[in-house]
């Protein structure tokens, strides 16, 4: 006798739910490609947050009237959150010393960065012969940032049997030892280095004359004698001294007047031109008060000397 067994459905397999990543935004990915963690970042922005914030509650005390003491309380608040001065940056610094710059910025009251006296650090700065300008200012969360322009040497200005670098506005700049003068113009006497923006336009007024002139005198505070790389000496008037330059480049073009050993050209006198020569074949003789040269005008090139 057969029996007949009923199966029932077989049981469902459970079904297993795929895991799926979490979606990751691109600002999630932008930070994981931080070099600093994610803490580090967290610490950064509060300190930018309190240093806005510190920021903007010192410059409404100062407009407010708000006592001196409030804002340095302030102000040192946020140099311990994080804002204090540790690196000074001077780029760009050719002739004016690093360590100087450093030493002004530094030497404050109090190194939290809100009360960094910039406009002070300026001024101080601007007290040394090489800086033009300079430009202070604040980079958060702990440096200062010092942009300078430094001036240009123009000449050497000697006086007193002192050298001295001066610019074109005749700002003194820094000694000169005799053994290492720099090629630049040598320009002679006492009031000479307040001369220079003037002395630079008349050498303007004769543009080929203007290589040859290795030496000036300013005589009496009033008029120019020019020494050239031959020898000779020019002396110009007090009145219309560019024009007479212009004259004498003119003359010196059409007929050479330089290196045919003459001693000196005047032109003092408008209506003519007195030339010398030398009394003695190898031997100069200069008025006083003239640059002189030990050796004669054939021998090329010579610095002049305060008479």
């Amino acid at each position: 006798m057969s029996r007949t067994i009923k199966r029932g459905t077989p049981p469902r397999r459970p079904t297993v739910k795929r895991r799926t990543k979490p979606k990751v935004s691109r600002l999630d990915r932008l930070m994981a490609r931080l070099p600093a963690s994610e803490e580090t970042l967290k610490r950064w922005a509060t300190r930018g947050i309190l240093g806005i914030g510190a920021a903007a509650l010192l410059l409404g005390a100062s407009y407010a009237g708000v006592p001196g003491m409030v804002g340095t309380a302030l102000g040192e608040a946020t140099g311990r959150a994080g804002f204090r001065l540790d690196e000074v940056q001077a780029p760009g610094l050719k002739r004016m010393d690093f360590m100087t710059v450093n030493a002004i910025v530094l030497e404050q009251q109090s190194r939290a960065l809100p009360l960094i006296d910039l406009e002070r650090i300026r001024e101080r700065l601007l007290a040394y012969g090489w800086v033009k300008d300079a430009a202070v200012s604040r980079r958060y969360p702990n440096k200062i940032l010092v942009r300078i322009t430094e001036r240009t040497p123009a000449a050497v200005w000697q006086h007193n049997g002192e050298l001295t670098l001066i610019d074109a506005e005749g700002v003194l700049l820094d000694p000169v030892e005799r053994d290492a003068i720099p090629d630049l113009p040598l320009i002679i006497g006492p009031g000479a280095d307040k001369q220079e923006a003037a002395y630079q336009k008349l050498l303007g007024a004769a543009p080929a004359l203007k290589p040859r002139v290795v030496a000036a005198t300013w005589v009496g505070n009033r008029r120019w004698d020019l020494r050239f790389d031959s020898g000779e000496t020019l002396k110009l008037p007090e009145e219309g001294a560019a024009a007479a330059l212009l004259s004498f480049a003119k003359r010196d073009g059409a007929r050479p007047l330089l290196g045919r050993g003459w001693l000196s050209f005047d032109l003092r006198n408008p209506d003519k031109m007195v030339v010398r020569k030398p009394k003695t074949e190898n031997r100069q003789v200069a008025d006083p008060g003239e640059p002189v040269s030990a050796t004669p005008p054939s021998e090329g090139r010579t610095r002049g000397m305060e008479g």
